[in-house]
């Protein structure tokens, strides 16, 4: 799929089974909470009432301090239900599996995906 098709089906929520989000957008953890956590967010999956009350409060609040209170209930609150995944793997090609006779995955030191393609062999 392509990027602009992957955005769109990705904020209409019509893709399934979908465990990967990223952000390299800069901001602070307001911005953050209001795409991924706040359930109108424009990448949120997320449908959490009490989150939501959260957010709507913390935005009415003028007092920095208790902003801040209700920013840290509502990280905690995501971290405690396991919301996000500390894990990331990039997408890189690499040529393993039952069909691969010769992969290349160590071929190059400290390169951990399989190179050069070139060297590739396939099972007969």
């Amino acid at each position: 799929m392509e990027r602009g098709g992957f955005v769109a089906a990705h904020k209409e929520r019509t893709l399934k089974n979908l465990a990967f989000q990223g952000s390299g957008a800069f901001g602070n953890a307001v911005t953050r909470l209001e795409a991924f956590a706040y359930s109108k967010g424009a990448f949120s999956w997320i449908k959490d009432p009490e989150i939501d009350a959260w957010y709507e409060q913390q935005a009415a609040e003028r007092d920095r301090k208790k902003r801040e209170a209700l920013l840290h209930k509502i990280q905690q609150k995501l971290y405690d239900d396991a919301r996000f995944l500390p894990i990331w793997e990039l997408g890189f090609l690499c040529a393993s599996g039952p069909r691969v006779a010769v992969s290349g995955v160590g071929t190059i030191k400290l390169y951990s995906y399989s190179a050069p393609f070139e060297d590739i062999q396939l099972k007969s």
